[in-house]
C-alpha cells in the first residue's frame, strides 16, 4: 500500500496558486485513474483504490501547510504505511517552475 499525499492549503484564496500544486497533482491523478477523493479522515480528504494492482491511499490534508504532518501521520498509523511508502508532492520554492526533483529524505540539505 502506499500513501500518496498532496500538499497544499484548504482555503479558496489559494485554490489556483502554485502553493496548492500537490493538491492539483492529486486531483490528477484522480481524474486520471477515474477515482473520486470524497472521504473525510483525519484532518483530510482521501480515497482508497487500486492504481495498477497496487493499493493506494491518495491524500489531501485539510490543514494548512505547515500542520499537514498531523493528518498524513493518522493515515501512516492507522493503515502502517511504512515511509518508504509514502510519496509527498509539494511546491518548492527553490526549484523553477516546470521542475522534478525526486529525493528520499525532506528538508533543504537533501537532494
Amino acid at each position: 500500500m502506499y500513501l500518496i499525499v498532496g500538499l497544499g492549503n484548504p482555503d479558496k484564496e489559494y485554490e489556483n496558486t502554485r502553493h496548492n500544486m500537490g493538491f492539483n497533482v492529486i486531483d490528477k491523478i484522480a481524474k486520471d485513474c477515474d477515482i473520486k477523493i470524497a472521504q473525510s479522515k483525519f484532518k483530510g480528504l482521501y480515497a482508497v483504490e487500486y492504481i495498477n494492482e497496487e493499493k493506494v491511499i491518495l491524500l489531501k490534508p485539510q490543514t494548512y501547510m505547515n500542520s499537514s504532518g498531523e493528518s498524513v501521520i493518522e493515515f501512516k498509523n492507522f493503515y502502517k504505511i511504512p515511509n518508504e511508502k509514502i510519496i509527498v508532492i509539494y511546491d518548492d520554492i527553490d526549484l523553477e517552475p516546470g521542475t522534478i526533483r525526486i529525493r528520499k529524505k525532506g528538508g533543504p540539505r537533501y537532494t
